[in-house]
């Protein structure tokens, strides 16, 4: 218990250097010791990506704005959901030029969403209030040091707001990538109304697999009936980074991207059975830092 008490002040101290404040982050939240010299979980390794893996490019990728143009330029822009607007400040937000539904999005964080469904009940006051908070927000000190959000830009963006007959929150597709290959698919279902989550292998046979903390769903998925043109966007934009998580969703056979992420739960939400943790973690083949260097600069 006074270790716990220590290592959560510890925590706090964003000063400290990345590799010690990430063991004393990862143990914090997920229990276990962390080697950065020989990771072998896929959450400890997740912890090295922050730690060592560096190319510039992951900054444009995890900004929801901006990695658009990446999106545009790989698979083309008809896999972009409709961008509204683009605000620089939180004040620059005017509701009534805005649709009677929609989506904002703070493009420098996760779980900065505000899903209006029906504006004329939207409390203006309160969202005005939440952007701000927002915008004050940096991904990399507010959580465990994910390295890939330190300079982005903090934004908001407005989006077209998705919808699917018949069901209350579409449905979250994310391929697990690994050198550029999908190995395994996680679905989250009813977010809205309750957050269930299933898993599929890149041949789309249900996993025996979940997360601490989730809901399994104990249903059987319909494979979507274009999921090969999934697989293929997914891989294309994984492109040869050691891992991504590409988000998709396939809204009335029509697939869109989500996101890019690369510290899925910033690292510290392990998977159950614990053995698939290792088994996962061996898909990731981690690169090596060159000579000379502390990081890792290039894809």
């Amino acid at each position: 218990m006074l270790k716990k008490i220590i290592y959560g002040l510890l925590k706090k101290m964003k000063f400290l250097p990345t590799d010690f404040y990430l063991k004393i982050y990862y143990e914090y939240y997920v229990g276990k010791k962390l080697d950065l010299e020989n990771p072998i979980e896929f959450n400890q390794k997740i912890q090295w990506l922050k730690a060592y893996y560096r190319p510039p490019i992951l900054t444009q990728l995890v900004d929801k704005y901006e990695v658009r143009k990446y999106v545009e330029e790989v698979v083309g822009a008809k896999y972009l959901n409709e961008l509204i607007k683009v605000y620089d400040r939180s004040s620059d937000v005017n509701f009534d030029e805005l649709p009677e539904q929609f989506v904002i999005k703070a493009v420098h964080g996760y779980h900065f969403n505000l899903i209006v469904e029906d504006k004329s009940k939207l409390n203006r006051t309160k969202a005005r209030f939440l952007f701000k908070k927002w915008m004050s927000k940096n991904q990399y000190s507010r959580g465990g040091q994910e390295w890939a959000y330190k300079n982005v830009k903090p934004r908001l963006i407005a989006e077209k707001y998705l919808s699917e007959m018949g069901k209350a929150a579409i449905n979250d597709y994310k391929f697990f990538c690994f050198s550029g290959e999908p190995k395994f698919i996680q679905v989250d279902l009813d977010r809205t109304t309750g957050h269930v989550r299933s898993y599929y292998s890149e041949d789309w046979k249900k996993l025996d697999l979940a997360t601490i903390g989730i809901t399994p769903f104990t249903g059987e998925l319909e494979k979507p009936k274009n999921y090969e043109e999934m697989i293929e966007v997914a891989t294309k934009l994984a492109d040869n980074f050691p891992f991504v998580r590409v988000d998709l969703y396939n809204v009335d056979g029509v697939i869109l991207f989500g996101e890019m992420t690369f510290y899925p739960t910033d690292g510290r939400m392990d998977f159950v059975p614990d053995e698939y943790n290792y088994t996962i973690g061996d898909y990731m083949t981690l690169p090596k830092v060159p000579d000379g260097q502390n990081f890792i600069t290039h894809v």
